[in-house]
């Protein structure tokens, strides 16, 4: 039986590798000299020559410097590149299926039309649609936030089959349609242009609802002090033309926890516990890409790139997490989470750690299948009332999860 090729290979630059420590060396050997000097100062001369508490932060905030400096050396030390194979993945069916977390808190500081920019991109990843669900947390519980989520949505069923049609990479529709955008057409044919200018303008009338909403009532930017779990989940029916031309569309998930002013969460963290608990109940899936609501996958290819690591049998069981680079665009002036556990535990033990959703608790175990909301509305029902269950602000009380958490 022949070998099977790699997903992925890498280089390690000894060229760059050697330029890098001899710069390191040197570089290492000058802040050597200046931390001598500025130690040696304060045992040379009296307390009357030199001030010394302004000497001493100037020396204590150097050597904090320096040792960041010491520390940032690592991926210099041995540079490496890496090329993946993303055709000699899996079929699509046995692709491990992939949830999306999006986290927005505040439209006032998160442009709306920004984030949902974020979720469109999300929606348009070149993965097998009915193993992606793209989750949107909104934990300043926004009426603007839903509203532009649902027409978000109603737009991505049209942007997301366009982007395929003609290899759209530029996936998020705001920095498609901006100068910014450098991709190419080799092939600008009538069609394209003609499809180019409809897509165009659906997206100048999604924009449109979304400012004139904000326009008429300034109020849907921030939500009440005290309100319920709201957990709404989008997708396609089976009348939608797309169904029909088989294209479809990843389910979407709206979650907003529930908030009390006696419960405290305001963090980050929180959130991400609420998203894994709702998303362990509704889809469970295996593998978690975390995107901040101001940024978009810049290749709609980078979750099967992903899977090119995750996938790998020699490195995927010592394998955490794949980070990709990033790129910034219009920077604002005012600009260790790892895989849930998945061990065996006893029904008593797991309740007491991860709370009393047996719905939840079910999700936690390796062998649990993929669970995904269909078309039964009273299935969707059921696990749309569960999700709002471990959502609510008290679901970590009288829980290990709810003491270890040190933030919320």
């Amino acid at each position: 039986m022949e070998p099977k090729l790699p997903l992925h290979v890498y280089q390690v630059h000894q060229s760059f590798a050697t330029i890098n420590k001899i710069h390191t060396l040197f570089f290492f050997i000058s802040l050597l000299s200046l931390l001598y000097y500025r130690f040696s100062i304060l045992f040379q001369r009296t307390t009357s020559q030199i001030p010394i508490l302004p000497w001493l932060l100037i020396t204590m905030s150097e050597f904090l410097l320096s040792l960041y400096w010491i520390l940032a050396q690592a991926y210099r030390w041995r540079p490496v590149s890496r090329t993946v194979f993303t055709e000699r993945l899996p079929n699509n069916e046995d692709l491990p299926p992939i949830d999306v977390f999006i986290f927005t808190c505040d439209p006032m500081k998160e442009p709306t039309v920004g984030v949902m920019n974020t979720v469109i991109s999300a929606l348009c990843i070149d993965y097998p649609p009915e193993k992606l669900f793209v989750y949107l947390s909104d934990d300043g519980g926004a009426p603007i936030t839903l509203y532009a989520t649902r027409e978000a949505y109603n737009f991505a069923k049209k942007w997301a089959p366009f982007c395929k049609k003609y290899g759209i990479k530029t996936i998020a529709p705001e920095a498609y349609f901006s100068k910014l955008n450098d991709e190419e057409h080799p092939r600008l044919s009538s069609e394209f242009l003609e499809n180019l200018e409809e897509i165009k303008s659906r997206y100048k009338v999604f924009k449109q609802l979304v400012e004139k909403a904000i326009q008429s009532d300034e109020s849907c930017l921030s939500s009440s002090g005290n309100r319920s779990a709201c957990i709404e989940v989008m997708r396609e029916n089976a009348t939608d033309e797309f169904l029909k031309n088989k294209v479809e569309v990843p389910h979407l998930v709206y979650v907003s926890r529930e908030k009390r002013s006696n419960c405290h969460h305001k963090f980050k963290a929180g959130a991400i516990n609420v998203l894994l608990r709702v998303s362990g109940i509704i889809s469970n899936s295996p593998c978690i890409l975390f995107l901040d609501c101001d940024m978009y996958c810049n290749d709609p290819m980078s979750a099967r790139q992903a899977m090119c690591f995750h996938l790998d049998p020699q490195i995927s069981s010592s394998l955490a997490f794949v980070q990709y680079p990033q790129t910034f665009h219009n920077v604002s002036k005012n600009d260790i989470y790892n895989t849930p556990m998945r061990t065996y535990i006893d029904l008593f033990e797991g309740k007491k750690r991860f709370g009393p959703s047996d719905a939840f608790l079910a999700s936690i175990y390796p062998n649990q299948k993929q669970i995904f909301i269909d078309n039964n509305e009273a299935a969707s029902n059921t696990l749309i009332e569960e999700a709002t269950v471990v959502a609510s602000c008290t679901y970590e009380e009288h829980t290990k999860w709810g003491k270890q958490a040190s933030s919320r």
